[in-house]
């Protein structure tokens, strides 16, 4: 059975936010055959969206179409201030988290985390120029800078951009086991897989 990856995408997502961990997982799965990760994108609505610089971005689904989440990423950009008063968006992710094995955000989707009461009590990061932001919404989770993504379990949480990367090979090998990771990473030429 195929692990359904669901990847948010809304209007100013930051491109490799959403698009790095996509690349991840569909890489991963590609290498071993197509039978592992089904990756997809999902919006609030349905319709395209503009991300970040105005790429247009079609997604799969929006949250009335979006099939069972095994892992729920949810990425930065500044449309996550919008978001976070979009009380549809605030449900959808508190009530997808539930079921999910794994909820990952990447940079400034840690807002959105908090914002749904996911964070409290975990060691967590962000963008770094929203840290201070991520303490004042979650003031009891230790709001750690000093690695590029934290691993709670259930809930993975990446620092900004490039990170999400990071965080995605983290969880194929998780997942898969490392030799899957080391050769998605190498596939990709990206850090010292390469």
């Amino acid at each position: 059975m195929r692990i359904n990856i669901a990847i948010m995408v809304f209007d100013d997502v930051e491109v490799l936010d959403f698009a790095g961990p996509f690349e991840v997982f569909a890489v991963a799965d590609e290498l071993r055959g197509y039978k592992d990760f089904n990756v997809f994108t999902v919006a609030p609505r349905p319709g395209k969206i503009r991300a970040r610089n105005g790429l247009g971005v079609v997604p799969d689904h929006d949250f009335a179409s979006c099939p069972k989440v095994d892992i729920l990423v949810v990425p930065g950009g500044f449309g996550t201030r919008a978001l976070l008063k979009d009380s549809v968006t605030m449900a959808w992710i508190q009530e997808r988290a539930r079921v999910a094995a794994v909820t990952m955000s990447v940079c400034t989707g840690a807002l959105l985390l908090a914002k749904a009461g996911l964070l409290g009590g975990l060691r967590v990061t962000t963008h770094h120029e929203l840290l201070e932001m991520l303490r004042d919404m979650e003031p009891t989770a230790v709001v750690d800078p000093g690695a590029r993504f934290h691993d709670n379990g259930a809930v993975v949480t990446a620092a900004g951009i490039s990170a999400g990367i990071d965080a995605s090979l983290h969880l194929v090998g998780r997942l898969l086991g490392p030799d899957a990771a080391s050769a998605t990473a190498r596939y990709m030429e990206y850090g010292s897989g390469s």
